[in-house]
């Protein structure tokens, strides 16, 4: 018996009024035309990045455009974007131009910008299932495997940057030391107190994930540094003996390849060696240095790093990567999958379709709604090669070694640490030095001449340079050594 389909006028009527425009432009030749401009035009700003200042103080009448109410009608995209030329981008951070270098910030190139494009119009969500853009995050994941040399079965995971890279390193080494007994009841109801071990020199970041962890940073442990600011392992080699006998439990050791001050590398073959002793968890942090493994001059003084149980690095520092491109890898990937994997019926996996290809991404990290970092790195990846940007990172460590011999040539100058990787802290002479020296980084930087950071080097204030950008030249160093010159003679003015 024939059924037939019936839908009462009324329901017709609902559905129609229902059909409405979407989101899509009415008249696509117009916002294409719009496209192009805005191609064309972050082509020419980064083509004549140099015309610039590196940063610019935000005038008090720019910051108060930002106190608009939230829209509630359309605006045309042709004014947005002349906003955003007029009132954002002047503004930036300035990372991109060859004069940043406060803190280790990456300064990106054209192809990541054209991938980032490329995958906001995808916009591909890689928590899981089965696509082809969590297939570019896998090809990557097994690249840095063998970069490594990690064994088969090693895992990794695209995050925002090496601070929650680090934390799911934490995480993974807490429940592999505690197990079930750890996830199920949670930490308060273990038995003996988890003690983990970094040097005093190691990012904040260590700390931050050992609150975040549940451990607390009462259980990190900070070990004295020589004077090249890598961790003393005899002292930590005593202090993980104390621990034992005072009845708590050893888990983790973190070494740092490149440390946030100056750069330095820790014996992470000795680290690693200790480790294996202890029966510990070894971690690196190498948000800065651990892609020195792409260049063959500095991939020596990496020496350990392949026997880590897990690294956490950033493609978006030396790598070139456009913000963010964080990066997890760790040697056993099913213990990096039991600290994670949580099934729920709405993420039921199947052997075909769109929900097929288990274990997804989503069991590797916090996340669900993940963006797709994988592309622009991806991108960077194969249009450079290894080789060219490994020797981008050769050649700002050879540019930090010539900011060096500028200071030690320079009567008025003086360094203020080791230069090992890519790293210069200096200072100006004078009395009052750390008032000095931190007035003459700030008009510096208000200059738009160049943007170097402070930090502090034995109690002491430092000018700090760090030279990541692939843009840097010499005459860029020479700019920032004149003006230190100039405005320190002002500002030492009695």
């Amino acid at each position: 018996m024939k059924t037939t389909a019936f839908i009462d006028e009324d329901s017709e009527e609902l559905g129609a009024s229902l059909d409405q425009p979407t989101l899509d432009p009415a008249d696509w030749s117009s916002v294409r035309a719009l496209g192009h401009r805005m191609l064309d035009d972050m082509f020419d700003y980064l083509q004549h990045i140099r015309r610039r200042p590196v940063w610019q103080p935000i005038p008090s009448e720019v910051r108060a455009e930002f106190n608009d109410a939230l829209p509630t009608g359309p605006t045309d995209a042709a004014s947005v974007y002349q906003d955003f030329t007029e009132l954002i981008l002047p503004y930036s951070i300035g990372n991109v131009h060859p004069g940043f270098m406060g803190w280790v910030h990456g300064g990106g190139s054209v192809v990541g910008m054209l991938a980032e494009m490329l995958a906001g119009g995808m916009n591909a969500n890689l928590g899981g299932r089965d696509h082809i853009p969590i297939e570019v995050e896998r090809q990557i994941t097994e690249w840095m495997r063998r970069l490594f040399c990690f064994p088969e079965g090693a895992s990794g995971l695209f995050v925002t940057g090496s601070s929650i890279a680090n934390f799911i390193a934490l995480l993974v080494a807490r429940n592999t030391a505690r197990g079930r007994s750890t996830t199920l009841p949670g930490v308060s109801c273990t038995d003996k107190g988890l003690v983990a071990y970094t040097s005093r020199a190691a990012h904040g970041c260590i700390s931050k994930g050992m609150d975040m962890c549940g451990l607390g940073t009462g259980a990190l442990r900070c070990i004295p540094v020589d004077e090249k600011q890598r961790i003393r392992i005899p002292e930590l080699r005593s202090a993980i003996t104390v621990d034992r006998n005072a009845g708590l439990t050893p888990f983790l050791i973190v070494g740092t390849a490149g440390t946030v001050d100056i750069g330095a590398i820790d014996d992470l073959d000795g680290l690693a060696e200790l480790a294996s002793e202890e029966s510990l968890w070894f971690h690196v942090d190498g948000a800065l240095g651990a892609l020195a493994m792409l260049a063959p001059d500095l991939a020596p003084r990496l020496k350990g790093i392949e026997r880590a149980d897990s690294i956490a690095f950033d493609f978006h520092k030396w790598a070139q990567v456009p913000y963010d491109a964080g990066f997890i890898l760790v040697r056993n990937g099913k213990q990096h999958l039991d600290t994670f994997s949580s099934p729920a019926a709405y993420l039921r996996r199947e052997s075909r379709g769109v929900a097929a290809e288990s274990p997804w991404p989503c069991d590797f990290g916090p996340d669900l709604s993940r963006g797709f970092r994988a592309l622009k790195t991806w991108f960077t990846l194969k249009v450079y090669g290894t080789a060219q940007l490994g020797a981008v990172i050769s050649r700002t460590c050879a540019l930090a070694q010539y900011l060096k011999s500028i200071v030690e040539q320079t009567a008025q100058l003086e360094l203020a640490a080791p230069v090992q990787l890519n790293i210069v802290c200096f200072r100006y002479r004078c009395n009052n030095a750390d008032t000095v020296n931190a007035r003459i980084v700030e008009d510096i930087q208000e200059s738009g001449i160049a943007v170097p950071s402070t930090t502090m080097i034995d109690g002491r204030l430092a000018i700090r340079a760090a030279i990541v950008n692939h843009r840097t030249q010499s005459c860029d160093l020479k700019a920032l050594v004149d003006a230190v010159l100039n405005f320190g003679a002002k500002n030492a003015m009695p």
